[in-house]
């Protein structure tokens, strides 16, 4: 019993000066540090445009209920993506690497990390990455429910 009583009393000292400890650094911290700053929001603007990246002017809205669609992409070092085009605007930004984009009419666009793309509507193209590392792209769709982000052209061949 006298070792339950001199092993509890030893555990209370130890949590007692933890908690002093913790008390006086935390009076220490408050009294030495200078003031931190308040952060603010801070928005910077990445894109505002009525045209797709190769110059073409957007196509007016749907009428009806919107359906407002994010993906994220995730292209691997080396891929292609097929042979698409959409039917709905949308516009993006790349988080990572860096995304090539190819217009069936050869118009090329590379989209560096940090950079938002308006893509085509309309318009057969692909992309790609041609970096080595993965690239990760959010993009965001404003569509019509039951309408395909994407419409495969699995006829064209990519080179």
């Amino acid at each position: 019993m006298k070792k339950m009583k001199n092993w509890v009393m030893t555990a209370t000292l130890i949590c007692g000066a933890m908690m002093v400890g913790l008390g006086l650094n935390g009076c220490k911290k408050a009294n030495t540090e200078e003031p931190v700053e308040e952060k603010k929001v801070v928005s910077e603007e990445l894109i505002r445009t009525s045209q797709s990246w190769d110059g073409v002017e957007l196509p007016d809205y749907f009428e009806g209920r919107p359906e407002l669609v994010a993906v994220k992409y995730v292209f691997p070092a080396g891929k292609k993506l097929g042979w698409h085009h959409h039917v709905a605007m949308n516009y993006g930004v790349l988080v990572q690497g860096e995304l090539t984009i190819i217009g069936l009419d050869g118009k090329t666009k590379v989209v560096h990390e940090g950079e938002a793309v308006v893509e085509m509507v309309g318009t057969v193209h692909h992309g790609e990455n041609r970096g080595t590392k993965d690239c990760i792209l959010y993009m965001f769709y404003l569509s019509q429910k039951d309408l395909p982000l994407a419409v495969q052209h699995e006829d064209i061949p990519l080179e």
